[in-house]
């Protein structure tokens, strides 16, 4: 299959994909209900999409083309609403969370679809392990050489986004001591971790001809990059985020991304380059480990400061571009969060403690979830 062409996108335009998990509301569970869900679900006059995943307790709800991430919260709610509506029809739960906290992998089913058998034939049970809830967000690019360049130089900022979204502690009733654990199932993945670095598209499209002649990728789905570009969107997608436990935290982190890629567009504060990625899969581990907590390396001084100074420093710095990205109320809700030094898998860690159930947590995931209002 040819690299399809760029297409054309207006720049710093968004779209929203969130993993969601479907539960049974008796003990709280994961369900093989997402086709009946799915089924009930009224599309009638829906901008975005409603769809299954690889395993029959996943969907992925995903916004349309958005000019910034106050329409990108209108059209989640909207699908949210449908979304309760059929599933409190059906007596099934609907929550956010990078993992379910307590599922066994080797209990679900793969969805009946071409891509998912081809899929599961070729990694076997790790589709099954791959039960694990991500936010995407495509960020439009006017061409492809500034995708690339885009793509690149975001890489020095993903520990910021993994800590920001991080909510998944659990993993088969086990506490892993990881604030984002299911990186980990990612990671798994041969063709996964950071994209290559090439900063033209000439460059790029002779690296996937080689790819594709190896028969290794048929096409750009294949590859599991943290960020991937996405020729037929106009976009490049970043991948490192838990699926969030409000959709107003999903699109709180849609607006940074905004504000953060106008910053660099326009101030060009560093030129992206090899080296930064000498400190990459340091940087990756620390937030997914210690999330706010971790440390971060800047790759040009070798400085080393605590991750949650670096965002606040980040926020302040990407200030003059806010407005513009229409994000002011997104990035000043995330400045709160960070500033309180508590991050979503610390607060299901507490709830856990306080109900010593994690069919309790879960539970509480899901009014989270279902709750109205601007709360992160």
């Amino acid at each position: 299959m040819p690299l399809p062409p760029f297409a054309p996108s207006a720049t710093f335009s968004i779209g929203i994909e969130l993993e969601l998990q479907v539960v049974g509301t008796y003990e709280y569970d994961l369900c093989n209900g997402a086709n009946d869900l799915l089924r009930e679900v009224n599309t009638k006059g829906l901008v975005g999409e409603v769809k299954p995943e690889i395993t029959g307790g996943m969907i992925e709800i995903s916004t349309g083309v958005c000019g910034d991430c106050g329409v990108a919260l209108a059209q989640l709610q909207d699908i949210r609403d449908r979304l309760l509506t059929a599933a409190r029809r059906l007596d099934v739960g609907i929550s956010g969370g990078g993992t379910h906290p307590f599922q066994h992998w080797h209990e679900r089913r793969i969805v009946d679809a071409p891509r998912f058998r081809q899929l599961t034939d070729l990694y076997g049970y790790l589709m099954k392990q791959f039960t694990v809830f991500g936010q995407h967000i495509h960020l439009g690019c006017p061409d492809p050489d500034t995708a690339l360049r885009m793509l690149h130089s975001l890489g020095r900022y993903i520990p910021h986004f993994i800590a920001l979204a991080a909510c998944s502690p659990y993993v088969q009733g086990a506490d892993t001591g990881f604030q984002s654990a299911r990186l980990n199932s990612v990671t798994a993945f041969p063709l996964s971790g950071r994209a290559p670095f090439l900063l033209t598209w000439p460059e790029f499209e002779a690296y996937f001809e080689k790819m594709t002649r190896t028969g290794v990728v048929a096409g750009m789905k294949d590859f599991y990059w943290d960020i991937r570009p996405k020729p037929e969107f106009g976009t490049i997608e970043l991948r490192v985020m838990d699926t969030p436990l409000t959709i107003n935290k999903a699109t709180a982190i849609a607006g940074y991304l905004q504000a953060l890629a106008r910053y660099i567009s326009i101030e060009k504060p560093f030129e992206p380059r090899e080296d930064d990625y000498l400190v990459y899969t340091f940087n990756r581990f620390q937030a997914s480990r210690f999330g706010l907590h971790g440390l971060i390396v800047d790759p040009q001084t070798g400085e080393q400061r605590p991750l949650r100074e670096d965002l606040i420093a980040t926020l302040a710095r990407v200030e003059g571009h806010v407005a513009d990205a229409r994000a002011e109320d997104a990035c000043s809700a995330l400045l709160r969060f960070v500033s309180r030094n508590e991050s979503d898998a610390d607060w299901l860690r507490g709830q856990y403690a306080q109900e010593r159930s994690l069919a309790e947590v879960v539970r509480l995931q899901c009014e989270r979830w279902e709750a109205p209002g601007d709360a992160l």
